[in-house]
């Protein structure tokens, strides 16, 4: 797998850079800024860009554009935004319009390694994971939306759990339930939202989209 890192912070892109390659990914390119973000991603064609919201000039949310504008011309690759904290006006706007090949982890989470080497592969395979924190700030913020409101407390957690990527089985051992308790859990969801006659895994980013949409 190939990967460009964009971030200000040299320390933090040579510390991502070493990390991805004990487990065999290889960074490409590693840029400073969004400009040189979007060139290095027109040269190298990377599987994955992990790419900070915020950076030169203005530190607010230049990540997050070029992340808007590099989805737009490469609807393929992988985007796994990093932040500092929840950036939710800007960094979430990709996951309603392009849930799939997309992840928004926080800074922190780049330090257990095992995480941060499975989101990467999960977003470039084209899956979606969201940092539990900010699945937690999203179910709070909607709790009251009505798509979401006939969902039980229950399926309010198994979804959070689809949100980060996670199997059944994964699913099943957090909650401490039987793989078919989650099953049952999972088609409810997919009822109530209204989510039918798809295959499973388009309707599991359906339902993470559901309520990342705003």
């Amino acid at each position: 797998m190939r990967v460009v890192i964009a971030d200000d912070s040299v320390l933090l892109r040579e510390g991502l850079s070493r990390l991805l390659a004990e487990a065999g990914i290889e960074t490409v390119a590693s840029v400073g800024d969004g400009q040189a973000l979007e060139i290095a991603v027109a040269e190298h064609r990377p599987d994955l860009a992990l790419i900070d919201i915020r950076m030169p000039p203005t530190f607010t949310h230049e990540g997050a554009l070029a992340a808007t504008r590099l989805r737009a011309a490469w609807p393929e690759m992988g985007i796994l935004l990093l932040s500092q904290s929840i950036e939710s006006r800007y960094a979430l706007e990709l996951a309603p319009l392009h849930p799939t090949g997309f992840g928004y982890l926080l800074k922190d989470r780049v330090l257990n390694v095992g995480m941060l080497v499975d989101t990467v592969e999960r977003v470039a395979g084209g899956g979606t994971v969201l940092d539990p924190d900010i699945i937690a700030h999203f179910l709070n913020r909607h709790a009251g939306r009505e798509r979401l409101s006939e969902l039980t407390a229950r399926e309010r957690e198994v979804l959070a759990l689809l949100a980060q990527g996670r199997s059944n089985a994964a699913v099943a051992r957090q909650l401490v339930l039987t793989e078919k308790t989650v099953e049952s859990h999972i088609a409810s969801i997919f009822s109530k939202l209204q989510l039918l006659a798809e295959p499973d895994d388009h309707r599991r980013v359906l339902a993470v989209r559901a309520w990342l949409d705003t």
